[in-house]
């Protein structure tokens, strides 16, 4: 559960102890480290040439993108980052949009695949991240946020994490289907009819609760290496409640689903992945839309990047 939960303490205590030490490292005085410089300036100053200090550094700020903090109606504060077209007109309908989860990590890696092919239909859409604000790749907060709460008896695997809020999965869906796509659509013209998401390993399992919960919420979800052994493998038994409505008829229309893994993920199981898909698979007869995306070179921590392009093309090109 490491890659799915990297608040794991083990984990973080190696972590914490490695950039200390480079820390350390960093900031030693070294024995060459003071006089190279210092001998140039020498020459420098002695034979008149003009000293060639570096150029100083300034943040990167990726082109075509805006951020900010915004609350939901139940004060939690997130932070929200935003790719979208600067030129052009948006299509005709509005612009379709695409929700990121843990935005702090795999934002960029999304927004830069839409804007290199801003001339393509895939490039002509919105990513947006949902994160948390400070600068870690992921925040303690998003097991509260995707997560059922945990179920008693604790079983073993969890136990070391039952210190940590779970269970708010719910008002999250709500901040995402509500106040935040309405500051969306103020802010930009999006089309409500075309709304995506994309989670991955936490967040993968979110999608799949958002599934189940909404199937009209999203036009296109996108469950990258769901974490479905969470919590006693509990996501499984919402998964039977689903299909038994969707084969009664009380379901209707239901997101497209797009199940990615990679072969060589450690962390989940890629077997489990393939027995999702092709469960839901066989609910096409209702209308339910699956496919499984595999990367045979990849591992839990990969598979995010690898699945940009895959996931644009599955949201936002119409077929």
């Amino acid at each position: 559960m490491i890659s799915k939960l990297p608040m794991h303490m083990p984990s973080l205590y190696q972590c914490a102890c490695a950039a200390l030490l480079a820390g350390l490292l960093a900031t030693a005085p070294q024995a060459g480290a003071q006089t190279a410089p210092q001998g140039a300036a020498a020459g420098a100053a002695a034979t008149g040439v003009p000293s060639t200090a570096a150029t100083p550094a300034s943040p990167y700020v990726m082109p075509a993108t805006q951020v900010w903090d915004m609350a939901s109606d139940n004060g939690e504060i997130y932070r929200i980052f935003v790719s979208a077209p600067d030129k052009g007109e948006p299509p005709k309908g509005g612009y379709p949009v695409l929700y990121v989860l843990d935005g702090n990590a795999y934002f960029g890696s999304f927004a830069q695949a839409r804007w290199v092919q801003d001339y393509l239909p895939v490039g002509k859409a919105i990513i947006v991240g949902v994160g948390y604000p400070g600068d870690k790749a992921w925040d303690v907060r998003r097991m509260a946020d995707y997560t059922a709460q945990l179920r008693e008896p604790l079983s073993p695997e969890v136990r070391p994490f039952a210190k940590y809020k779970s269970g708010a999965r719910a008002p999250f869906l709500d901040f995402l289907t509500g106040k935040l796509r309405g500051e969306i659509a103020q802010r930009y013209p999006i089309n409500l009819e075309r709304q995506s998401l994309f989670g991955h390993s936490f967040g993968g399992l979110f999608a799949l609760y958002a599934l189940y919960e909404r199937p009209q919420a999203f036009e296109a979800i996108v469950a990258a290496s769901p974490s479905m052994e969470w919590n006693g493998q509990h996501i499984l038994e919402e998964e039977r409640v689903f299909r038994d409505k969707v084969q009664a008829g009380k379901v209707g229309a239901t997101s497209r689903l797009m199940v990615v893994v990679g072969d060589r993920d450690a962390d989940g199981d890629p077997e489990s992945a393939r027995m999702l898909a092709e469960r839901l698979q066989a609910l096409s007869g209702w209308g339910l839309r699956v496919r499984l995306q595999r990367y045979p070179n990849e591992v839990h921590a990969s598979v995010p990047a690898q699945a940009a392009n895959d996931t644009l093309r599955f949201a936002f090109t119409l077929r």
